[in-house]
């Protein structure tokens, strides 16, 4: 059995539907599932048992002998959460205990680690876990997955075979219940939709235009791809990025949104949040070279390729991958 958590929510549904059009079935799917708005990202697939995250850990050290793979891709996401508590009892504590009985029954890990855990980028984006220690993030959120990424590097008894994956920004079909985590091109698309226009932040950096501002955005269908990758493959433990490698500007993705719907670019600046403000990265992008170095060549989706698949044959018609 593979047991995905995270499994109702965004990219753990898409990694449902990536492993059941490979023939895998035998899934256990763990998720808050009280939350009655994600139904339609995993009710219609294969799986063979649907767990409450409450209770998943007891019995996971209970059947640990069923169980052959793990993706824990299950967490505390919202960056504007600021409970030191309540990231340390959802994303390191439970990740922790995840880790632990993966060790002492010999099962590979794959786990969500984030690029909020860079910070403003002081000391860049690659995935070197030397440069571990030093990271800097710029919430509890990122702190928590970082965290998590130094204790993993530290630890003697580990996992057979483990990988965290460092996501950047990933948009794509099923984040339809994330509301304001959603992606920035869900959000254009009903702006477009409901008032004929995008709001962009102004620039309050000298060094980058209106809308300038440069962001990896990574489909959310390459996202699934890697982490099946991570299954089949001898891939070398450890931290990876998983971006698309390529920054991108958030003029490009509105342009992109527009050009999707068959519509004129109509762009408006507006001031970034004061309380955000000292926080916002103008800049990610992730070095895949450790990746691919491992042997991962499929290319990844371009913006403009990813924007209109995901507009045209989802947004459009609230449709589920």
């Amino acid at each position: 059995m593979i047991v995905i958590t995270g499994a109702a929510g965004f990219i753990g549904s898409c990694l449902i539907t990536k492993l059941n059009n490979e023939g895998h079935e035998n899934l256990i799917l763990v998720d808050d599932f009280s939350k009655l708005q994600k139904i339609e990202n995993y009710h219609t697939k294969n799986f063979i048992h649907k767990m409450e995250r409450s209770i998943f850990l007891k019995w996971f050290e209970e059947h640990a002998a069923e169980v052959t793979f793990v993706y824990h891709i299950g967490a505390r996401t919202d960056t504007t959460e600021f409970s030191v508590d309540l990231f340390n009892e959802l994303n390191l504590n439970y990740t922790k205990s995840i880790w632990n009985t993966c060790a002492k029954h010999f099962i590979p890990l794959v786990y969500a680690s984030s690029a909020a855990t860079y910070g403003l980028g002081e000391f860049g984006y690659t995935d070197d876990e030397t440069k571990i220690p030093l990271l800097k993030p710029l919430n509890p959120y990122g702190d928590s997955k970082n965290d998590f990424d130094k204790w993993a590097i530290t630890q003697k008894t580990c996992p057979p075979k483990w990988a965290g994956f460092k996501f950047f920004n990933v948009y794509g079909p099923n984040e339809y219940h994330k509301g304001r985590m959603a992606s920035v091109i869900f959000h254009s698309f009903h702006q477009i939709n409901d008032k004929g226009q995008v709001k962009l932040f102004r620039s309050h950096n000298p060094g980058y235009s209106d809308g300038g501002q440069l962001r990896d955005f990574v489909y959310v269908k390459d996202v699934v791809e890697v982490l099946y990758f991570a299954y089949g493959s001898n891939l070398k433990s450890g931290i990876y990025n998983l971006g698309s490698g390529k920054a991108r500007t958030f003029l490009d993705l509105a342009n992109a949104t527009f050009k999707a719907l068959g519509k004129e670019p109509q762009i408006e600046f507006i001031d970034t949040p004061i309380d955000i403000r000292d926080k916002y990265q103008y800049f990610t992008e992730a070095n895949m070279n450790k990746l691919i170095g491992q042997g991962y060549h499929k290319p990844f989706t371009s913006l403009e390729e990813g924007v209109h698949d995901y507009v045209t044959n989802y947004l459009v018609g609230t449709k589920y991958f």
